[in-house]
C-alpha cells in the first residue's frame, strides 16, 4: 500500500502543469458536488427575492427568473448535473464493456450480430435518437438515464472490442481456454487487465460526452427537469438576461465548458503516461 501511494506521488509530481490543474478543478467539482447542502447560502428551490435580481452582497450573482439565488443554484447544478452524467457514464460503460468483451472472446455469430446492431444505433446522430425516445417514453430521470447510457454504450463497445481483439489471441489466452478456464474468468482476469488503460482513459471521455449531451437536452427542455438545478436548463431560463448585457446565463456555460476542459487535460496526460512514449 506504502509503494503504490509513493508511486502515485512520484506519478503526480512528474505531471505537466495542465494535468494537475485538471485534477484540481475536477475535485473542486467533486467537493461541491458532495457538499452542495454545507456550501450553498439557500435551498435548491427556495424563492428568495424578486425575479432577476441583479449582484449584490445578498445574492453574489442575483436571482432567476423565479427569484432563486443563482448561486446556489449553480452549487445544487454541480451535484445534480455532475451526479447524473456519471452514473450514466458508469451504466454505459457497464454494457459497453460487457458487450464488447463477448463479442471479441465469442467471435462468430455473436460478434456479428453484436456489431451490425451497434452499426445500425450508431448510424442515427445520438442527440437525434435521444430527442426522439425520450419525446416517446417520457422525459423523467431514470429514462434519460438509460436512453443516453445504451446509446453511448455503442462507442464502448467499438473501443472494448477492438482492443480486446488484439489480446484474446494473445498465447495466455489461449492457454486459459486449454485449462478449461470460463469466459467469465477469461474476460475478467486475462483480458480486462491488458486493456484497462485505453478504457480508462475513454472513460474520461465518454463523461464529457455524456456531461454534454445531459446539459444539451436540458437545454432543449427534455433532461433534467424543474424545479431540479441543472446548468443546461439554467442557461436556457435566463438567456434573456444577455439582451440586458447581464452575463449570469453565462456562468452554468462556462462551468460545463471548464470541467470539459479540466477531464480531458487529465486524460492526455494519462494517455502519455500509459502509451510508453516519452519525451
Amino acid at each position: 500500500m506504502a509503494t503504490a501511494a509513493q508511486n502515485s506521488l512520484k506519478l503526480l509530481g512528474r505531471s505537466p502543469w495542465s494535468a494537475r490543474f485538471g485534477m484540481l478543478v475536477i475535485l473542486v467539482y467533486v467537493v461541491t458536488a458532495i457538499g452542495a447542502p454545507l456550501i450553498a447560502p439557500y435551498g435548491e428551490t427556495e424563492i428568495v427575492g424578486i425575479e432577476y435580481e441583479p449582484w449584490n452582497e445578498v445574492y453574489p450573482l442575483g436571482t432567476d427568473n423565479l427569484g432563486r439565488d443563482m448561486l446556489s443554484r449553480i452549487i445544487y447544478g454541480a451535484r445534480n448535473t455532475v451526479g447524473v452524467a456519471f452514473a450514466t457514464t458508469m451504466l454505459a460503460f457497464l454494457i459497453g464493456s460487457i458487450a464488447g468483451l463477448l463479442a471479441a472472446t465469442l467471435r462468430g455469430w455473436a460478434d456479428q450480430l453484436l456489431s451490425r446492431l451497434v452499426d445500425v444505433m450508431m448510424a442515427i446522430p445520438p442527440l437525434v435518437f435521444a430527442l426522439l425516445i425520450l419525446t416517446i417514453v417520457g422525459t423523467n430521470l431514470i429514462n434519460m438515464i438509460l436512453v443516453i447510457a445504451v446509446l453511448d454504450s455503442t462507442r464502448v463497445f467499438r473501443l472494448t472490442r477492438a482492443v480486446a481483439m488484439n489480446v484474446v489471441v494473445m498465447d495466455f489466452v489461449e492457454a486459459a481456454r486449454l485449462r478449461g478456464e470460463g469466459l467469465w474468468w477469461i474476460m475478467r482476469r486475462e483480458i480486462l487487465p491488458n486493456i484497462s488503460a485505453p478504457l480508462a482513459a475513454e472513460f474520461g471521455l465518454r463523461f464529457c460526452f455524456v456531461f454534454l449531451t445531459i446539459s444539451a437536452l436540458s437545454f432543449l427542455g427534455l433532461g433534467l427537469q424543474p424545479p431540479t438545478a441543472d446548468w443546461g436548463s439554467m442557461v436556457r431560463d435566463n438567456a434573456t438576461l444577455i439582451s440586458y448585457g447581464d452575463i449570469t446565463p453565462v456562468i452554468p456555460a462556462a462551468a460545463i465548458a471548464l470541467l470539459t476542459v479540466a477531464i480531458n487535460f487529465v486524460v492526455d496526460w494519462f494517455l502519455h503516461e500509459t502509451s510508453g512514449l516519452k519525451e
